[in-house]
């Protein structure tokens, strides 16, 4: 699209050709605009760019942020041809419309846009970060789900005896929040619910509901944001749709429940699992979004340092004992079990799991939903599975002592088994398993390896910039000296990529030990945490906050958030 205009300005001598070169041949991998690719390496500034447009071609400038653009005008040129023309419409008056550019891409189709809108229409210059907040304000999500919820006041006004929770049942095949105009407005915005939390990538969606108000916030590289509020009379309708979609009882709301929803977006299938509670004011929903696409199951992508890795790999291809990987909810613990699984995955071998829920299914792997309704629990399918000749098994997670007394059990009888845990650290994970009721002996004899992990949030490629810290300052806040001394710190200044927060996508830290024979020799003598941790330490293992540091000396994350996720050790 934008190819001509950086030829342009490199004719004009705005950029060298080897920037040109970088950019035609970095955005054409990218399916990116060159222009915007040159602006985001700092090739050239973005006001050069509409000075150099605005001489070349005669047309005016102006600052698009300035104007509040009238609904009338909006309504004149639809999202589709937004799109298509790179225009946004400002103004209208006697019978001219005023749109604003940022590429000369647009010009060469003024008189197409002319013959489309049945009108005179003047072009006007403005930045591209100008043109991208417009763009977000006016066509984006907040804008649609505005125009939904108004929709829905008016009709609530025009019939007032209709009741909120009174919906059409309609089976969700394909979503957009684009084309939803026929849609009842409660279905329109609750299908653009899930459209944006797809788009911005979001792990989970929480509808909650408080008196005076009720909110629609995503998660988004694991943190929360408001991307709606729902008025008062639409909250009941609002829930009862999701509800109606995961399958659920929608005349119970004095009980959780829990369903799924499967929808095709975009062309490609995504699940979601859904779970309703009763609070004060009403029921909350919160989805966790189940992408497949979005699954990366490959243990030499997902953070590992290699060491670890080696670590890692050495429990999992044991020929028995007991895997565990622990961490808080949502940091990435499914995953890397599910990685090791696939890597595992051989004809040779049968792999078996016990889940709550099962959120991806994998060809090759015998995979079990428990329900504790009717008796089966992790305990009980684990023991069941322990007679269909398992050679690996995962258990979703060990949260009483049955599930891990029946695990350590099928550990020590020759079958290779994965879990997950809930501690803080890695090591931590031996006294939790004694706090449960497993005796020292057969925790020293089952465990192979502990991986603890957390997820960090990774600086935005498209507005990083150095940050110097003083050497002194980062050895205070627990940077090795040795480190601290060529540590290069990085930040994001936030851009409407990274939606001004600095930070896009996530990476995970770990911290793996490796339950060596002199740690199983201590944790037969009783030796404490503290000092099993120090032989850890001095065998190799590092820790979440060094793993941290190191995503920090490569640019990958803040030192902020290395030192706000993990703790000193």
């Amino acid at each position: 699209m934008s190819r001509q205009f950086a030829e342009l300005l490199s004719k004009e001598k705005l950029i060298t050709p080897e920037h040109l070169k970088e950019a035609l041949d970095q955005a054409a991998q990218g399916n990116k605009s060159h222009v915007r690719f040159l602006i985001e390496k700092k090739y050239i500034n973005e006001n050069k760019v509409v000075v150099f447009l605005s001489q070349k071609f005669g047309l005016p400038s102006v600052n698009i942020s300035k104007f509040e653009i009238k609904p009338e005008v909006l309504k004149m040129v639809h999202l589709e041809m937004v799109r298509k023309y790179q225009v946004i419409p400002i103004q209208y008056a006697k019978d001219t419309l005023v749109v604003a550019i940022c590429d000369s891409f647009t010009l060469s189709k003024i008189e197409e846009l002319k013959f489309a809108l049945r009108c005179n229409v003047e072009p006007v210059v403005t930045t591209y970060s100008m043109f991208d907040a417009a763009l977000n304000k006016y066509y984006g999500s907040a804008s649609f789900f505005g125009a939904a919820i108004e929709s829905f006041q008016k009709e609530k006004t025009q019939s007032p005896d209709s009741s909120g929770s009174e919906i059409e049942v309609v089976q969700v095949h394909d979503i957009d929040a684009g084309s939803t105009e026929q849609d009842a407005p409660v279905i329109q915005l609750v299908n653009g619910i899930l459209a944006e939390a797809v788009q911005k990538n979001a792990s989970d969606i929480h509808v909650e509901a408080y008196e005076k108000r009720s909110r629609v916030r995503l998660r988004v590289d694991g943190v929360l944001q408001e991307v709606v509020q729902i008025p008062v009379e639409m909250k009941r309708a609002v829930i009862a749709r999701f509800k109606i979609m995961s399958r659920m009882d929608i005349a119970e709301s004095r009980i959780p429940q829990d369903g799924r929803i499967k929808i095709k977006i975009a062309g490609k299938d995504v699940d979601f699992r859904v779970n309703t509670l009763p609070t004060l004011f009403g029921e909350k929903v919160v989805l966790r979004m189940l992408s497949k696409g979005n699954l990366q199951l490959d243990l030499v992508k997902l953070g590992f340092q290699n060491q670890q890795l080696d670590v890692f790999r050495k429990g999992i291809n044991a020929p028995n004992g007991m895997v565990l990987v622990t961490g808080p909810t949502g940091s990435g613990k499914t995953t890397t079990l599910y990685s090791a699984l696939i890597e595992l995955n051989q004809t040779s071998d049968n792999l078996s799991t016990a889940e709550d829920p099962v959120e991806y299914n994998f060809e090759g792997i015998n995979q079990t939903q428990v329900h504790k309704e009717i008796g089966l629990t992790f305990a009980n399918v684990l023991r069941a599975l322990l007679r269909q000749d398992p050679d690996t098994i995962l258990v979703g997670e060990i949260r009483d002592y049955e599930t891990a007394e029946v695990a350590i059990q099928a550990a020590l009888t020759g079958h290779l088994v994965l879990s997950t845990l809930h501690t803080n650290d890695a090591v931590s994970t031996i006294t939790r398993l004694m706090n449960m009721g497993v005796e020292p002996f057969l925790v020293a004899s089952a465990l192979n390896t502990v991986v603890a992990q957390r997820l960090l949030r990774t600086i935005c490629s498209k507005c990083k910039e150095e940050r110097p810290i003083p050497v002194e300052k980062l050895i205070e806040m627990g940077v090795p000296q040795e480190e601290a001394s060529q540590m290069k710190c990085f930040k994001g200044k936030g851009c409407s990529t990274c939606n001004q927060s600095g930070y896009k996508g996530r990476v995970a830290i770990y911290e793996v030990f490796d339950v060596s024979q002199p740690i199983k020799s201590m944790v037969l003598a009783g030796a404490s945490v503290l000092d099993l941790k120090k032989q850890a330490m001095s065998e190799g293992m590092r820790s979440l906050r060094q793993s941290a540091f190191s995503k920090v000396a490569e640019g990958r994350t803040t030192l902020e958030e290395a030192l706000s996720l993990t703790m000193e050790g």
